[in-house]
């Protein structure tokens, strides 16, 4: 178990506008190391406490250091948190395996489910290094106004309750409130759906149809989120905490959104190939949609808003021909 009453150290892996954000964060409770791909990033964060590839307008703990050397990152590390992309996490963690201590926790700070597989990143953690403790932090987190400073909430989760309290400490501040779970699927699924109905909220805004539009496809696809996740296993009332609701409002709601503004660009006729290729970060709705179609069938749980948007990703379907189906369901009892 993490006892907090001892010196530790932590690795964050990946050095997008996230895993930056929470190795700020950490970095003022214990010593953190930061793991990133492109060099430029890692001396701009070492040396002008800045990455100026994602996040230029924030200035960085003076006592975070970055280096795209991995096994320099995870030397003698207590506590690893992984900021990967989705379908890059399993080969991250096989890169991470060599330099990992056994019974070091692993925390996932992704939001995405794996194609083909249909896991989620504490599975692929399980299935990767099987004897590391996983676990993983989510909620409704824009990365911007976490470094600002504004008061958020966050939710941590693992199995194993005197492991959740303990590493919990290291992400909490005065302004960022660490809440705990022992529902890590839940969590997981509920940070993974919300951006699939992120993107659909995103076309009705793109689309133009209202206030009312964009109320109903939210509160339709909680619904059809927890109904799923249910199926799956998870706990009912997760997705109406912080990492289902509370998610799921910021995701749809903020123009920092990257499934939002995703979603947007297609609800105006954009090609998703020409927006996805001016972003520098990743917008998992797109990769996790067909997944949760997938696991819908696989469960036997009516998927419509899901199904919507992953015909659309796939090109089979345009934005105002999927709102029209949409329109055109039966009608019924709203639970």
């Amino acid at each position: 178990m993490y006892d907090s009453s001892v010196g530790i150290s932590v690795a964050v892996i990946g050095g997008g506008s996230w895993g930056t954000t929470v190795a700020h964060l950490v970095s003022h409770n214990v010593a953190t190391k930061l793991w990133c791909r492109d060099p430029k990033v890692a001396t701009s964060i070492t040396q002008d406490h800045r990455n100026l590839s994602y996040l230029p307008d924030f200035c960085l703990s003076n006592d975070l250091v970055a280096s795209v050397q991995l096994g320099e990152v995870l030397s003698g590390v207590d506590i690893a948190l992984v900021a990967i992309p989705s379908q890059s996490f399993r080969e991250v963690l096989r890169q991470m395996k060599p330099h990992v201590k056994s019974g070091t926790p692993i925390i996932s700070l992704a939001k995405g489910l794996e194609q083909g597989t249909t896991s989620t990143m504490t599975q692929i953690i399980n299935e990767e290094l099987p004897a590391s403790p996983s676990g993983v932090l989510t909620g409704p987190n824009l990365a911007q106004e976490v470094l600002q400073g504004f008061a958020t909430a966050s939710v941590f989760a693992m199995r194993d309750k005197a492991n959740t309290e303990e590493i919990s400490k290291i992400f909490t501040t005065e302004k960022f409130r660490v809440y705990t779970s022992s529902d890590v699927k839940g969590c997981e699924l509920g940070g993974s759906f919300k951006n699939v109905l992120a993107l659909a909220a995103g076309m009705t805004i793109g689309l133009g149809t209202g206030d009312n539009t964009i109320a109903a496809v939210i509160t339709r696809g909680l619904a059809e989120l927890a109904r799923l996740g249910e199926a799956m296993g998870a706990k009912p009332e997760t997705f109406y905490g912080l990492a289902g609701l509370g998610d799921l409002i910021a995701t749809s709601f903020s123009t920092q959104s990257r499934n939002r503004y995703v979603g947007e660009q297609l609800g105006k006729g954009r090609r998703l190939n020409d927006v996805i290729s001016q972003m520098d970060n990743v917008a998992e709705g797109v990769m996790t949609a067909p997944v949760v179609s997938e696991l819908g069938k696989e469960y036997k749980v009516e998927t419509p808003i899901a199904d919507q948007v992953t015909a659309v990703i796939n090109g089979s379907i345009t934005p105002p021909d999927a709102y029209e189906l949409l329109m055109l369901r039966d009608h019924g009892a709203e639970n």
